[in-house]
This record gives structure tokens, sequence and C-alpha cells, in this order.
């Protein structure tokens, strides 16, 4: 009894922390480059990463931001960004990329595409690559 209570403490923390986000599902390792909202082409430029399991990060068009992303896959949620605060002529472009990646909340990836969507219909989608 003893040796199956030690056995099971040893692989509970490890059950524990296994990755179910999207990091684990083909996200991770890539720089997802945002080519569309809402089926219009986003000109400005806007990369998603996935660093950790767990994180988000990425360079928006003026500025950087972190966050988490703990959902199980499919499912998708940041927490709240950190983002920062240059100024620069793609601003009004950031907000709106930085609004609809708060609201998406499921996501897919199949190869070297990644499409963030919600219930509301809204899409994002993102092709891999520098």
């Amino acid at each position: 009894m003893l040796r199956a209570v030690l056995i099971a403490s040893l692989l509970l923390p490890s059950a524990c922390t296994s990755d179910e986000t999207l990091s684990a599902y083909g996200a991770a390792g890539n720089k997802w480059r945002l080519q569309s909202i809402d089926g219009t082409a986003f000109t400005a430029d806007a990369i998603l990463t996935f660093p950790e399991p767990g994180e988000i990060a990425g360079q928006a068009p003026c500025n950087r931001f972190l966050g988490s992303q703990n959902a199980p896959y499919p499912w998708f949620e940041t927490g709240p960004l950190a983002v920062t605060r240059m100024a620069c002529p793609e601003l009004e472009a950031e907000a709106v990329f930085l609004k609809a990646l708060q609201e998406m909340t499921l996501a897919e990836v199949a190869g070297d595409v990644l499409i963030l969507s919600n219930e509301a219909g809204r899409e994002m989608l993102f092709k891999a690559g520098g």
C-alpha cells in the first residue's frame, strides 16, 4: 500500500504539469504572422509566438506583448497582456490586433496555418514563418 502511494505521488505532479494548451498542439516553435482579421488582409506587421507552455508573446505593429494562454486546446484565452508603450504610425492597427486577439476563444492549427476564432464569427488567420 505504501509503495502504491509513493508511486502515485511521483506520477501526479508530472500529470498536472503536462501541457494541454495550443503550444502542445503545433503552435510552439513558430512565429505566426497575422494575415487577416475577419477575412480582411492585415497590412501591418504582427507576430504571435508561444515561447513556453501557457505563454503567448509577440510583436504587435508597434509594441511587444506578453501574456498567458492556459486554456486547453482547442480553446484559446489570453490573460491580461503586458504591452510596451512605444508610439508609431501603426497604433490604430495595433489596437485592432490586440482587441481581436483578446476576443478569440478557439484555436486550430493545421500545418503552417493557425486560425483563432470565436463564437461571434470573428477570425484571425496566421501563417507560420519569419
